[in-house]
């Protein structure tokens, strides 16, 4: 049962529990509710007798007070079972959802955006937060309740029992009935939030760009028609759960006028006295109270099927196993007819083969889209290859849990991610156990000092979200000078050099042949500059290695590596006329 709850409402094993004792509370304080009933129905009867103003005086009394403790201690109970528990469980969904997100192979972000990632976690959590807290334990807390009432109203009077629970199967069945068409309105609602968005996040980081083209008003133009869209669908999607939850809500009223209409036929026929004439109607009062709340929490129950779903797409995706230990014999990094397609199954490698071996440079050139950012993800095992094997120094990394392996590998992306904190802090990521005086040798090597020196707290200054403080060519010296910190004995650099001015570009490459000493490195490269210290160059083009060998070898026997060198030659003779 527990391991049904976790699946059906993506919960911890915890949490599932915590939802069966949150039910089990609101059983308890529905129950609770109907012994006032019981107290006032045996009140009436002895007012009736002439029996009030004697001894049961005191045991009325007696069970006032009972009944007001027995409420306060179950709604209490009721109230950490539910609520607080929730809050726990919210917490620890958000944490399993990061962590999942955490091994999922990066090949899953493909077909995911960052405002549909982020719609899961906070948005989908907050509505199962709420789901869980408010709906779920309370209405089947009123069906276990309504159950057990409604049997034993059968112990007093078949007939007054029927006229009065025949109204509640009616009502339920419309609104399960209507499940899916609450599924499919909610279901838009979503997806209108997450195009919302998107457009939002877009406009916020694109805003530099559209005020430079004057381009902002035909683009709030269109984010305000997915405004409307997304209120549109919202307000729908509330109409057509209100008309079927007032129309259940409608038929539960019905139950009153029968269980008065029927009791008014039993009564005058002398079938049935009137102190229980009295209770049934004070039963009927009572019991359709929780329900028309249960009916509102059924369509809200209904409705978080679509935020489940999502959240069970990113806990139910497979993950990249392996061992978490290193049995590599060296770090020569072996491709062996190795083939690789994306989600849209556009084929990006058809048959790789080549060796980078410890030591030296391997350069990766070619036109774009040849597949030289899959090659290097694939060595670090962002992806796993279709076909094929890559190994490192004899070792198949897909044998090795990814986290594991790349402890061996230090990377330098095209695109730098910062943190909004110091410059000391952003370094100490590529070895967070460093001291203050690794970091800042790391960071002379990187030539960070330059800039860092001229800033108010030095390293100790704060470079703003993503480095916004930060020029393109400082952000991309701290993500170089995380690879020094790192010291891994693989590097990979994907355009490492591409946002720095000549005079910079000379230095790193300077401590780049300091820090590449008897370690593989393989290089991203546009520049023909940065490729001609290479110790070979492997040429992709269109999925495949076209030619490879020395730079000096491919310029006599290559056909594209001396063609790309020749046009690149030429674009550095262009000026402006």
């Amino acid at each position: 049962m527990i391991q049904k709850l976790q699946r059906r409402f993506a919960l911890s094993r915890q949490g599932a529990v915590d939802l069966i004792k949150g039910c089990l509370a609101c059983v308890l304080q529905d129950l609770s509710f109907m012994l006032p009933v019981g107290l006032l129905y045996q009140f009436v009867l002895d007012t009736m007798n002439g029996g009030v103003w004697g001894s049961r005086i005191a045991f009325y009394t007696a069970g006032c007070v009972f009944c007001l403790a027995l409420i306060f201690w179950v709604t209490w109970f009721q109230y950490n079972a539910t609520y607080l528990a929730t809050y726990v469980e919210s917490g620890v969904r958000r944490i399993s959802l990061a962590e999942k997100l955490r091994k999922i192979p990066l090949s899953f972000f493909g077909k995911k955006d960052l405002a549909d990632l982020t719609n899961s976690i906070m948005g989908d959590c907050a509505t199962l937060e709420t789901t869980f807290s408010h709906y779920v334990p309370a209405l089947i807390g009123s069906l276990i309740s309504t159950t057990l009432i409604s049997v034993c109203l059968f112990f007093y009077d078949w007939r007054m029992a029927l006229s009065a629970v025949w109204v509640l199967p009616i009502a339920f069945a419309i609104t399960l009935l209507s499940s899916r068409i609450q599924e499919y309105f909610n279901s838009k609602s979503v997806k209108a939030n997450v195009a919302l968005e998107e457009g939002v996040q877009e406009c916020i980081e694109s805003l530099q760009d559209l005020k430079a083209n004057n381009a902002e008003q035909d683009y709030l133009q269109g984010l305000d028609k997915k405004i409307d869209y997304a209120e549109k669908r919202h307000i729908v999607t509330e109409l057509g759960t209100a008309l079927f939850v007032v129309s259940s809500t409608l038929i539960l009223k019905f139950g009153i006028a029968t269980v008065a209409l029927t009791g008014s036929v039993l009564l005058i026929n002398g079938e049935i006295d009137i102190p229980l004439f009295f209770l049934f109607l004070l039963v009927a009062s009572r019991l359709y109270s929780p329900l028309e709340g249960a009916l509102q929490n059924l369509a809200a129950v209904i409705s978080s099927k679509t935020n489940i779903n999502r959240m069970n797409e990113i806990l139910d995706h497979p993950i990249q196993k392996g061992g978490h230990s290193i049995t590599c014999q060296g770090y020569d990094i072996v491709f062996d007819h190795v083939g690789f397609a994306y989600n849209s199954g556009e084929t990006i490698l058809k048959d790789v083969s080549f060796t980078a071996k410890q030591g030296e440079v391997t350069a990766l050139v070619g036109p774009s889209g040849g597949g030289k950012t899959t090659v290097s993800r694939l060595a670090a095992r962002f992806w796993d290859a279709d076909r094929g094997k890559i190994t490192v120094g004899g070792m198949d990394i897909t044998s090795v849990e990814p986290e594991t392996l790349l402890s061996l590998y230090s990377i330098v992306f095209q695109d730098v991610t910062l943190f909004n904190n110091t410059i000391m802090e952003n370094i100490r990521i590529g070895r967070k156990d460093a001291t203050d005086e690794e970091v800042i040798a790391a960071a002379r090597l990187a030539n960070c000092e330059e800039f860092a020196q001229k800033l108010p707290h030095g390293y100790h200054s704060m470079i703003g979200e993503n480095g916004c403080e930060l020029s393109g060519g400082e952000r991309q010296r701290i993500s170089i000078a995380r690879a020094f910190l790192k010291d891994a004995p693989i590097v990979l650099l994907d355009e490492a050099t591409a946002s720095l001015d000549v005079e910079n570009e000379t230095l790193i490459q300077t401590a780049l042949s300091r820090l590449i000493k008897d370690k593989t490195v393989l290089v991203i490269a546009h520049r023909m500059r940065t490729v001609s210290g290479a110790d070979k160059v492997v040429v992709l083009s269109e999925g495949t290695v076209a030619e490879q060998g020395t730079p000096a070898g491919l310029m006599e026997t290559g056909r594209i590596y001396p063609h790309m060198v020749k046009l690149q030659e030429i674009s550095l003779s262009w000026g402006i006329q």
